[in-house]
């Protein structure tokens, strides 16, 4: 079996916040990516002892979150895609998605640094199923036919993937404790909002992801799970919350056919007319 691995850094455990542990200015991001690089090794440790053949490990974190240096010996590592959606996932090379570090989707309750792309992104939708990066590449995968198998980061992201991907084997390192979703602010609030969280040990975390990642290979040489597909035509719906410059905005797209094309789309985005702060558009 072999792994395609996507990773991002808000979800690993000990990355504390945003500022600090995932942008190069941080003061802690060697530190951030470090962290992030260990999980991905006991993944990779796990996957390898449940019979997976093939690892390779895609940095999806925006300025980088993988620490070369680090990095497993059996794990290839991809970063810096020609074009977009899905990122060199193929079904001809990869027979399994899986993530680690990954967070929730924008506006979940007790998540930590709960987002979807960016802080401005109050949610996204197809076909009114709200999706966070998660979901995004679930569907991407599910359209080529490649099952999700495994998702480590914080426990609201677990509970995310448990409900669009049933039977997915998840590990939570860490919960938010921040009950309320923060529909209602503006972007460089709602940044703010989600930055509490109760974390596992660094040691224990590492070890549940092995365990949990060496299950999820297991599970999936004899079980059937982990696609997500929904029914065509396809309609992205993405609003983004207001900023210093611009109100609430929504931006709309179709496609007849491919969700993978429909992600490919431009943005579109325009004023809210009538906007109210609590409900989705």
């Amino acid at each position: 079996m072999r792994i395609y691995l996507m990773t991002d850094m808000e979800g690993v455990c000990g990355v504390l916040n945003w500022e600090d542990w995932c942008t190069p200015d941080g003061r802690y991001y060697d530190r951030g990516k470090a962290l992030l690089t260990e999980e991905v090794n006991a993944a990779i440790e796990g996957f390898l002892a449940g019979g997976a053949s093939e690892v390779t490990v895609s940095d999806g974190h925006g300025y980088g979150g993988i620490e070369p240096g680090l990095l497993h010996p059996a794990a290839r590592l991809m970063r810096g895609w020609p074009g977009s959606w899905p990122f060199l996932l193929d079904p001809a090379q990869h027979d399994a998605v899986a993530w680690v570090g990954q967070h929730a989707k924008a506006g979940s309750t007790f998540a930590h640094l709960a987002h979807t792309q960016d802080f401005p992104y109050r949610d996204e939708s197809v076909n009114g199923l709200s999706i966070g990066e998660l979901g995004q590449f679930a569907l991407c995968a599910g359209e080529l036919g490649i099952r999700c198998i495994f998702a480590a980061g914080d426990e609201a992201m677990t509970k995310e993937a448990q409900a669009l991907l049933p039977g997915i084997e998840t590990v939570a390192v860490k919960r938010g404790t921040q009950p309320l979703p923060g529909h209602h602010l503006p972007a460089a609030a709602y940044a703010r909002h989600n930055v509490a969280a109760i974390h596992l040990s660094v040691a224990e975390a590492r070890r549940r992801i092995r365990e949990g990642a060496q299950r999820a290979v297991e599970r999936a040489r004899c079980e059937s799970f982990g696609l997500l597909r929904l029914k065509p035509p396809y309609e992205r719906v993405t609003v983004l919350r207001s900023d210093e410059t611009n109100p609430p905005r929504v931006s709309r797209s179709r496609h007849p056919s491919s969700i993978i094309e429909l992600f490919r789309q431009p943005f579109d985005f325009a004023p809210i007319e009538k906007f109210d702060p609590l409900n989705f558009v």
